[in-house]
This record gives C-alpha cells, structure tokens and sequence, in this order.
C-alpha cells in the first residue's frame, strides 16, 4: 500500500517535477543516479525551509541589534540627565542657601538697628524726664522767689510809712528790689534755656520714633521675602526628594539606612552644610524662621547625601557598546541564573557600575576570567567572561572607569558578559537597579 502511494505521487508530482539523472563517468564505466519527482520535491521543501528560517533568523538578530542599540542610547541619556539633574540641585541647593544665609544676615541687621534706635530713644525719652523734672524744680524755685519777693515789697512799704523820711533806708530797700529783680531774670533765662533743651529732645525722639517705624516696616518686608524663599526652597526640597526616595525603594533599599551609613561615613567637622546661626540676643532656641531654614538645609544635606549614595549604588549598565539582552535573571534548567548576560562582540568595553574596590580578579569554573568589585552598603558586583582584566585585586575603582573586555571564557555558549549583584551576599536581579534609575529620572 504505501508503494502504490509513493507510485501515485511520484506521478502527480511528474508533470511539474519530471525525472531527472545524474550520470557519474569514471574511467571504466558510467553510472547515473535516479531524481524522483517526489526526491526532487523533498530537497526542494528542504531548500525552502532553510531559506525561510535564514531570512527569520536574520530578521530577528537585526530586530534585536536595533532595540538593544535604543535601549543603550536610552540609558546613556537617562545617565546624562541623572547626572545633570543632580548637578542642577546641587546649583540650586548652594544658590539657596547662600540666599537663605544672606537674608538671614539682612535680618539680623535690621534687628541690631531696632536695637540700636530703641535704646536711643530710651535715653531720649530719660532725658526729657530729668529735663521736665528740672524745670519742675526751677517753677517751684521761681514761685517762691516771687512769693518772697512781694513780701519784701509789702514790707518795704512799711517800713517807708512808718520811718517817713530817713533817706538811707529807702536806698537800701530800692536795691534790695534791684537783685531780686537780677535773680528773677537770671532764673528767666534758665528756665527758657531748659524749655529749648526740652524741645530739641522732644524732637530728637520723635525722628527716633519715625526711624524706628521705617525700620520695623523694612523688617516686616524682609520677613516676607525670606517667607516667599522658604516656601520655595522648601517646595523644591520636596518635589526633588521624592524620586530619589522612590528610586531607592524600588531597588529595595531602605533609603533612611543608606543615608544613616553616608551620614557616619562623612561625618567631618562642620559637615556637608554650615549650621544656622543662632540669635543675636544670645538665646540657643531657634526662631521660627530659622527653624524653617535649618530644616532647608537638613533637606538639602539629605539630597546631597542621596548624591553620594547614588555614585556608590550599581544604578549603572555595565556596557556602553551596542548589546542585547540574551538571558534573564532567575531559575534555568533548576538551576537558578544569578545574573543577567549581556550579548556583543569580543573585547567590548566593560565598566564598573559604581565605586568600589576589586575583592577578585582571576579565572574562576563556571564564570572564567572574572571581576568582583565590593561596594558600600553591602553590595558586590560579579562581571564573568571576560576575555581580559584590565584591574587587580585590591585596586580602588570609580562609576564608569573600564575593568575588563567582553568574552568567551568559562562556561559559555558565545561572547557575552554575565553581570550579576548581590546584596548582603545574595543574588538579586540586576535590572531592578537598572530600572529603578530609569524609570525615575
């Protein structure tokens, strides 16, 4: 049955694909080999297939080579504006604090001149007391002359009525009234004297009230534009320190035990930022406005530490060249992948990720010719496959300096690198950082 088939098939496929012979000659005979119609067709659907799985194939590698091209560029440009955007904070956070510290200044100052002009016009004010005090003084003084004065005349009158001509004691009587008279004027001049001394005082404290009312307006304005700078120093404190929260968080870091590290890891004297300063009256407590912008400052010494922690973090791709992603991270064969492998040619550039100091550098079963760098916080990274190491052990090395070239070595299947992070010695996915930062800035 199955001959008659083939018989059958052999002569529909006939009328397109008709018998062919090839002849072998040799020199003492000549064969030939029979080309069925449906051998014909067989070597023909093979031809097809492998054309056909060619051109996929192709399509696919080119595919690939474009998008692992447009993510690389994507990541360059996310670093680019990662590492402008904390130069643009960094400018803006010295900006406004230099202007915090500045109207800070301007405030003080103003305070010192109130100081100044109420205590002149306390004295001012002091002044005119012992003044109206004085010229109480002289009145009662001058009252009393007058009242003795008119006595003496009452008296001197008299006298002259009962003596009725002795010529000498008139005399005596007339200049007795004439030094009374002398005394009056005299104590008439000192007191319009004083009065004169009393008014130009009473001038002075009103230009000191008028100077005092002036410089409590200015300080008024000054509170207000240091108000409208801290509203804007703190709006942007907050709307830049929450992406860097939520790049840390999605890494799985905890972003307050990073920064506790940093803080113990750059706890000079005096700090990243100079403390504010405390009043002029000599009071440690803080003042509202100085409360607001010691907490500025706390803000911006948090993002600058974010900064820090950011350089010592793997937020980086190991590759800069055109790659593509060839294997995930997780469980292969039951057996679980610790990393990500990174597809491209031989002695592509490999970089570090982040700051840290080379632990190993040697070959090693499985991974070949092998780099791990440790980290702050607990993380290492593992580049494996190399096909040359360009560090060694101990050697100190910085975000994007080169340590190796792309290979072939260890167990592999092709030239790729296999790049993996551990945190607190355990794998975890390398594109989680990787994402972590572009997704956020």
């Amino acid at each position: 049955m199955p001959r008659r088939i083939f018989d059958r098939l052999n002569t529909t496929l006939e009328r397109w694909l008709p018998e062919q012979r090839l002849f072998l000659k040799s020199e003492t005979s000549t064969r030939f080999v029979r080309l069925k119609p449906t051998t014909q067709a067989l070597a023909l659907g093979v031809s097809f297939l492998v054309f056909g799985w060619s051109v996929i194939a192709t399509s696919l590698l080119f595919i690939d080579g474009i998008s692992s091209g447009s993510a690389r560029d994507q990541a360059t440009r996310a670093q680019v504006a990662f590492e402008n955007r904390l130069d643009s904070l960094s400018h803006e956070r010295d900006a406004r604090a230099a202007e915090a510290l500045a109207a800070q200044n301007r405030f003080q100052l103003a305070l010192e001149q109130v100081s100044k002009m109420q205590s002149t016009l306390l004295s001012s004010e002091e002044r005119r007391r012992e003044l109206e005090t004085g010229i109480n003084v002289i009145q009662t003084t001058l009252r009393r002359t007058m009242g003795e004065r008119d006595s003496a005349r009452d008296a001197t009158a008299l006298a002259q009525a009962q003596l009725n001509g002795d010529a000498g004691q008139p005399a005596s009587v007339a200049a007795r009234n004439e030094d009374m008279a002398s005394t009056v004027d005299v104590l008439s001049a000192a007191l319009g004297q004083t009065a004169q001394q009393r008014d130009a005082m009473e001038r002075e404290a009103e230009a000191a009230r008028v100077e005092a009312d002036q410089i409590s307006l200015e300080k008024k304005l000054l509170e207000q534009r240091n108000d409208e700078i801290f509203n804007t120093l703190e709006g942007a404190v907050t709307v830049s320190m929450a992406p860097l929260d939520k790049m840390f968080k999605a890494a799985g870091m905890n972003p307050d035990t990073i920064l506790d590290q940093v803080r113990k890891g750059y706890s000079g004297s005096g700090g990243p930022l100079t403390p504010i300063s405390y009043s002029s009256k000599g009071n440690a407590s803080l003042t509202a406005e100085e409360a607001r912008a010691s907490k500025i400052l706390e803000g911006l010494d948090r993002m600058n530490m974010y900064r820090i922690a950011v350089d010592q973090l793997p937020f980086d791709l190991p590759l800069k060249a055109a790659f593509r992603f060839t294997s995930p991270f997780g469980y292969r064969w039951g057996r679980l992948h610790a990393g990500v492998d990174l597809a491209g040619p031989i002695g592509t550039p490999v970089y570090t990720t982040a700051d840290g100091v080379v632990t190993a550098a040697e070959w090693e079963n499985g991974y070949g010719n092998v780099i791990k760098i440790r980290h702050d916080f607990g993380t290492t990274t593992v580049y494996g496959h190399l096909s040359k190491i360009r560090v060694s052990t101990g050697q100190k090395v910085s975000r994007g300096d080169r340590i190796g070239d792309m290979g072939n070595t260890g167990r592999s299947t092709g030239p790729h690198l296999h790049y993996e992070i551990r945190v607190g010695g355990a794998p975890v996915n390398p594109m989680t950082f990787i994402k972590a930062a572009k997704d956020v800035f």
